[in-house]
């Protein structure tokens, strides 16, 4: 009998393993304040800033935060590469049921999480960020006593956001690709256990 193997699992497993590595290094978004006089690297698992081109410095709280998506996106990607390998055993749904949903959520987090920063800028302090591209932004005058402060925003996607984003697409199609190999595999099953037909 030929064994089951969920390959948009495995192919999910390993690109969130990949995903992870590559975060810890390189930032999914970037906005930077001036000519390097402000930056702000971040991703759901490293998030840091750095003044007037200064060491990088990350904030306790953001870190605990870092940590803990990086040990969810951890065992969702192991989780789902030991699902794709037995795919059709009891246990099987429950594993991908766990493990599939991880970078989806990394991903949708972290992209509500840009847009209310963004919203709440704009609404309570007047202040226009970008999400990508670039932009003067001046201050209120109520912020600056009456002073003119603007500096140049810029914004922009890194691609290991894009990686994040396929990543949680084959995880989706991983959980599709479930109901195409169980109702499959169970049929075989079923038909090897029956007894051959009598004799005519």
């Amino acid at each position: 009998m030929r064994r089951a193997i969920n390959w948009f699992g495995l192919a999910a497993g390993i690109a969130t393993i990949l995903l992870i590595v590559v975060s810890l290094f390189i930032p999914w978004w970037i906005v930077q304040i001036g000519d390097g006089l402000f930056k702000v690297n971040t991703s759901p698992l490293n998030t840091n800033f750095s003044l007037a081109g200064d060491q990088p410095f990350a904030i306790p709280l953001i870190w605990a935060l870092n940590l803990a998506s990086i040990l969810t996106l951890a065992s969702g990607g192991i989780i789902i590469l030991i699902y794709s390998l037995v795919p059709a055993k009891p246990y099987g749904k429950k594993l991908l049921d766990f493990s599939y949903k991880k970078p989806i959520y990394s991903v949708a987090f972290f992209v509500i999480s840009l847009l209310t920063i963004i919203i709440l800028c704009r609404s309570a302090f007047g202040i226009n960020l970008p999400l990508v591209g670039e932009e003067t932004v001046q201050l209120p005058q109520s912020m600056t006593f009456g002073t003119t402060i603007a500096a140049l925003v810029s914004a922009t996607f890194i691609w290991p956001f894009w990686l994040g984003i396929a990543t949680a697409a084959l995880c989706v199609t991983a959980r599709l690709f479930h109901t195409k190999i169980v109702p499959t595999q169970a049929c075989n099953n079923v038909s090897q256990q029956l007894p051959p037909p009598p004799p005519p």
